[in-house]
């Protein structure tokens, strides 16, 4: 089984359950905060490419605002789940689902004024310097591209994992090789790393924590006892995100890039 097969697989396998997560106290808070980039960034009549798109949850919303939006995964599950929620939105007219690799995305899709990856997709690439040029390439100048990547420090883990006895989970972020999870490899890169890739054909504009205060969310459970309580995180989270150190001890951290003029060789472009 190849890479681009194994992660296929294991999202497949993830796919009826995944909505759960957007369901759920801290995944409901943690997409609303993207949305509300997203709104500072989009404009109504605006293509969008989103890659590792999931169960479609971010297109059917882009698309309430007014945008028309590519919709790519690797996932044949979580794609056929997207199709179902695109049909019952009624915005079929305005997303197209397509099942495209984010190593194989290629001029075929078009030139786009911006590009998503929410929650982790990027973290999944072997190599997100290889990645960058080829994303760069389907993106105008002046265009943006808003990523949620999970980060190497995250405190909430942590505590969590070693209040439980579990050394080995609190830190294994930190390992050079990633974390295996249902067979494929899973990579944490810092802020600094993620922008180094981004470089010449993105300028970073802004990051901020996505889950620093806010729990992660396989603290669902304590968090559904304490939706107040998360509710008041989120919000301080929204006002003080961008403030370093939070984003570097989030679990995730939205990197908002902006498309440079810089020329993309043929072999990131193709």
């Amino acid at each position: 089984m190849t890479e681009l097969e194994a992660i296929a697989s294991a999202f497949d396998q993830a796919a009826d359950d995944y909505d759960r997560f957007t369901e759920g106290v801290i995944g409901g808070v943690l997409r609303a905060a993207v949305h509300e980039r997203l709104r500072a960034r989009c404009r109504p009549g605006d293509r969008i490419l989103e890659i590792n798109c999931g169960t479609g949850e971010d297109a059917v919303w882009l698309a309430r605002q007014g945008c028309h939006v590519v919709a790519t995964d690797v996932s044949a599950g979580m794609l056929a789940v997207a199709r179902r929620k695109v049909e019952s939105a009624g915005a079929a007219d305005r997303v197209e689902v397509k099942r495209t690799a984010i190593e194989a995305i290629d001029a075929e899709l078009g030139t786009f004024d911006g590009l998503l990856s929410n929650f982790g997709g990027l973290n999944c690439v072997a190599s997100l310097r290889a990645a960058m040029p080829r994303l760069a390439a389907r993106v105008r100048p002046g265009g943006f591209a808003v990523c949620s990547i999970m980060g190497p420090a995250v405190p909430w883990e942590w505590a969590w994992f070693l209040a439980q006895g579990r050394p080995g989970d609190a830190f294994r972020r930190f390992r050079r090789d990633g974390v295996d999870w249902r067979g494929i490899r899973v990579r944490y890169p810092s802020i600094a790393a993620a922008t180094r890739a981004a470089t010449p054909w993105f300028v970073r504009r802004r990051v901020a924590a996505l889950g620093c205060l806010v729990p992660p969310s396989y603290v669902e459970g304590w968090a559904t006892g304490h939706r107040r309580g998360v509710a008041w995180l989120a919000r301080v989270e929204r006002l003080l995100g961008a403030v370093r150190p939070l984003p570097d001890l989030a679990d995730h951290y939205l990197l908002e890039l902006e498309r440079t003029a810089a020329p993309v060789a043929s072999g990131g472009a193709s």
